[in-house]
């Protein structure tokens, strides 16, 4: 048996954000411990909020989740930025990071669209 965010692509592609994320947050200097939690924090407040939506029958609920998990992923973009800017990560990273970022606000900004 599977929960219904298990057969979602965005959770999935969540659940792939953590990961790059640990790969990218085990290269960071450990000056910057701040960055670290901050980026792991909103990086699964992510897929925990999808799973949350998607479990919610309210419609109104389901929506608030996806937008919490949607600016959750918006913080991370913006995490990503401020390792960009002080050169504490690779392009090769940053980008993929980023790319899949987008795709999962994308995919978010439609769910929320349709719920409400």
């Amino acid at each position: 048996m599977r929960f219904d965010h298990e057969k979602l692509d965005v959770y999935k592609a969540s659940i792939d954000l953590i990961v790059l994320i640990d790969d990218i947050v085990k290269d960071l200097p450990r000056g910057r411990a701040y960055l670290v939690d901050q980026f792991q924090r909103a990086g699964a407040s992510v897929p925990l909020n999808i799973a949350e939506g998607a479990g919610e029958y309210a419609i109104q609920e389901k929506a608030r989740f996806y937008r919490m998990a949607k600016r959750s992923a918006t913080e991370c973009s913006a995490i990503l930025d401020v390792c960009s800017h002080l050169v504490l990560i690779d392009n090769d990273k940053f980008n993929r990071c980023k790319d899949l970022l987008v795709r999962i606000v994308s995919m978010l900004i439609k769910m929320v669209r349709t719920t409400e």
